[in-house]
């Protein structure tokens, strides 16, 4: 049997996180989520998930700024980025703050899973 990949999740929006929990779980163990970015930073310096799925603007810190800080500090070994924008500029600097994955809310059902597992191989998000 395989283990599964250990997963924290960043999302301030309760309906959004339950669609990302749902979307998740049969391919990863969620070991937590939290809705705001400095709740994101101590969790994950605990929990030390595999990988972080944290939303672009949350209360406290967004979602580059912890993705930058978490992979600075080992808390995880990979950020992807959910968001509603589709602003290249916006995926241009969570590329530059080294998170590996990007991807829009609108489009989670079809890329989330798959920019995951991208992100876990050590691919950038130029590539997911």
């Amino acid at each position: 049997m395989q283990v599964k990949r250990r997963l924290l999740l960043a999302e301030d929006h309760q309906e959004v996180l339950a669609e990302i929990v749902r979307l998740l779980t049969a391919d990863f163990e969620v070991v937590g989520d939290v809705h705001d970015g400095i709740s994101l930073l101590q969790n994950a310096a605990e929990l030390k998930p595999d990988v972080v799925v944290t939303d672009y603007r949350m209360p406290g810190m967004d979602g580059i700024e912890a993705g930058r800080r978490l992979l600075a500090e080992g808390s995880c070994k990979a950020v992807v980025l959910l968001t509603l924008y589709g602003d290249a500029s916006l995926a241009q600097a969570a590329c530059e703050a080294g998170i590996q994955g990007y991807v829009q809310k609108l489009d989670a059902d079809r890329n989330l899973v798959d920019a995951v597992h991208a992100a876990l191989t050590g691919r950038s998000c130029a590539n997911t």
